[in-house]
């Protein structure tokens, strides 16, 4: 067995590892979120925790680490009958993202429930992590399968495993500890409200803590053994010292004072529902015991704002994770300090300074608070005039970016057909979730019984199998998978036209609110985004594909406009960028989102080189939906003949939204299919 690293060796970090250490002195702060960037030892800190965490006490021989003193009454392993057990150390269970649904939940032997009527059940992930620790690396790119057993599991506190009637239920109490590299995009926000605490880590920019970083790790990977025996009495310190929290914490008073700051801040910062209070309760009592002290101060309330609320003050995936500190200040001022600390008290700074674990250098940069504060409308201002017009060429000045509009609820657009792709919300797929559409015989391990199909794969040889009594006599060739149908998410690439033609602010600020909206339907749908600008001469990657959502928006937020308008170009660069994914990728499938007036200009014969470029992806059957963009009292109808030329759908700006609308989903054509406006 490889030796961890040590808790005590990473080096700054001082949220996450108070965080980690909160959870261990009192499970019931409810698990952490890590956000950051890679390679800020998010993973390798997690991991080193499992030697803090006190051994637990579990019944002998139970698969499912039932307590001796109080077991499961319908552990499947049961009944046990009280007393003693042994002590094992705590598990830190790891879910692969790619885990499948038998792995996190257990499996059911369909066949013996079906001809002899036993419950036969491996367990899975959940039941090795009852009483322990669930970890999930990249916890934003787990399924929605698997996150919605993740969430029965924790608000249940239990697992029900069930098939076709056959049922198995096994507690299911697990710390939830989860990394994620907000890059590759966000977390549902069922499950992030799940989390009872979130960090944010980033790597030093300190270079005296980055050269402590390097010779701290290629000690340790020159010899694991002897690194991890240096700090091994800061180890036993660090246990030490979580043991005597735990033993303090039922002590700990949280006084109406404390409270009342709670509650006041929780409603200021408008969080959704109680649990947020809750937390801050736990978290703030958890501080005390971790500083040694039975009274809960302002100080402790504040710290556990900063840690329980910058992940569920959120409305959308846009907003940036983080707490107005002046704001919180403000608040608990206004609402009184915390209970006075009494004088036979240890100081209110402890060890560890206020709760802090030990430092190993200067705490990093904070957040300042979010201006979000919109920019006042500004009037229309003049197109500019197209090549040849008063001797000036089309859009030539460069105009500075401006703000998008209020995103709105979109139509739903979804390519045509049955695809295969990643679980997602758009187009219609072939799923391991969803409605049974069939049956087919199962290849490998039998997951979802066809229970119709495979009674009459068996009925016509009962009498040679010599059927005597009431049971159905099945064999494995007359086992059927169910085949089911659902939803993907797809490939949503937006080419954005930045050119002159499209620079007026009130427009540019109604095509940026229009993106902005298509991309928070992308992320509630699962999809992944990729973003292509063109303007002046060439066309530009803003964001390759990508699972990360508001990158695209921040990409878009700050994109300026002017110049002349390289249509072709950026229809050339997304037949680049799709033919390349298409071979990452070829499961998932295409939607081109085209924004634009439809005007091309520059070079030679501009309008012919775009539409052999639109050409290009309606050969290749590519979906696709051209965003008319055209506004005034005499249009063109150049995007509309765009949208013919690629063989997909043309919609306006009004047209986008799903409640001018009276269908609320239609189908994007498909290169086959012929051009029509969507009414």
């Amino acid at each position: 067995m490889s030796t961890p690293y040590p808790f005590t060796a990473v080096v700054g970090q001082d949220d996450l590892r108070l965080a980690l250490l909160l959870n261990a002195v009192s499970p019931a702060v409810g698990g952490v979120l890590v956000r950051g960037e890679k390679g800020t030892a998010k993973s390798t800190a997690v991991r080193a925790l499992s030697a803090l965490l006190p051994e637990v006490e579990v019944v002998v021989g139970c698969r499912f680490s039932c307590a001796p003193g109080a077991p499961d009454p319908v552990c499947p392993d049961g009944p046990h009958e009280t007393g003693p057990g042994s002590s094992r150390p705590a598990r830190v269970v790891e879910l692969p993202v790619g885990a499948s649904e038998d792995r996190l939940v257990g499996a059911l032997d369909i066949e013996r429930a079906l001809a002899e009527g036993v419950k036969a059940f491996e367990p899975g992930l959940l039941a090795d992590a009852n009483r322990g620790v669930l970890y999930v690396d990249e916890v934003n790119l787990l399924h929605d399968h698997l996150v919605d057993l993740l969430l029965d599991a924790a608000a249940m506190g239990s697992s029900y495993v069930e098939r076709e009637g056959v049922s198995v239920r096994h507690a299911a109490r697990f710390l939830l500890v989860g990394t994620m590299n907000p890059e590759e995009g966000e977390l549902r926000p069922q499950l992030l409200d799940r989390f009872g605490l979130t960090v944010e880590v980033a790597a030093s920019r300190e270079p005296d803590l980055r050269v402590e970083v390097v010779r701290r790790r290629l000690a340790y990977d020159d010899d694991p053994a002897a690194f991890a025996a240096r700090w091994a009495d800061e180890e036993n310190a660090l246990r030490a010292r979580i043991v005597a929290a735990r033993a303090l914490l039922p002590e700990v008073r949280l006084g109406d004072a404390a409270l009342r700051q709670i509650a006041a801040t929780c409603a200021a910062f408008e969080v959704d529902g109680m649990r947020a209070d809750i937390v801050m309760a736990r978290t703030a009592t958890t501080l005390a015991a971790w500083a040694g002290r039975t009274v809960v101060l302002a100080e402790d309330v504040r710290q556990a704002a900063l840690l329980a609320l910058p992940h569920r003050r959120r409305r959308n995936p846009f907003d940036a994770p983080g707490l107005d500190e002046e704001k919180l200040d403000d608040t608990l001022e206004e609402f009184g300090g915390g209970d006075d600390a009494p004088e036979d008290d240890p100081d209110p700074d402890g060890p560890g300074g206020g709760g802090q674990p030990p430092q190993d250098g200067p705490e990093g940069p904070q957040d300042g608070p979010v201006d979000t504060a919109e920019e006042p409308a500004q009037p229309e201002e003049p197109e500019q005039p197209e090549e040849g017009q008063g001797g000036r060429p089309a859009g030539s000045g460069e105009q500075s970016a401006v703000r998008a509009a209020e995103p709105f609820r979109t139509k739903m657009l979804s390519v045509p057909g049955l695809g295969e792709g990643a679980a997602g919300r758009r187009s219609r797929a072939r799923t391991d979730h969803g409605r049974t559409t069939g049956s087919r015989r199962p290849r490998g391990a039998l997951t979802k019984l066809h229970l119709a199909a495979t009674v009459q794969a068996a009925a016509p040889h009962q009498r040679a199998r010599g059927r005597s009594g009431r049971g159905l006599v099945v064999r494995r060739d007359d086992l059927r998978q169910a085949t089911r149908e659902g939803r993907e998410g797809n490939l949503v690439l937006f080419v954005v036209d930045a050119s002159g033609s499209m620079a007026a602010r009130q427009r540019m600020s109604a095509v940026k609110g229009a993106v902005l909206s298509l991309l928070l339907d992308a992320y509630q749908r699962r999809d992944k985004v990729g973003l292509i600008t063109f303007r002046g001469k060439d066309a530009t990657v803003a964001l390759p594909p990508t699972s990360s959502v508001d990158a695209a928006a921040v990409r878009l937020e700050t994109l300026p406009t002017g110049g002349r308008t390289p249509l072709s170009a950026g229809l050339l660069k997304a037949h680049d960028v799709l033919r390349v994914e298409r071979m990452r990728d070829p499961a998932r499938r295409p939607l081109l989102v085209v924004v634009t007036d439809g005007r091309a200009t520059g070079g030679p014969d501009p309008v012919a080189l775009g539409t052999r470029a639109a050409r290009l992806h309606a050969a290749e059957g590519t979906a696709s939906v051209v965003v008319d963009c055209e506004s005034g009292p005499v249009r063109l109808g150049l995007a509309g003949a765009l949208a013919g030329e690629l063989g997909g759908t043309a919609v306006t700006l009004d047209e986008l939204r799903a409640d001018s609308i009276a269908g609320l989903v239609r189908d994007v054509q498909g290169a086959s299919g012929a051009h029509r406006r969507v009414a």
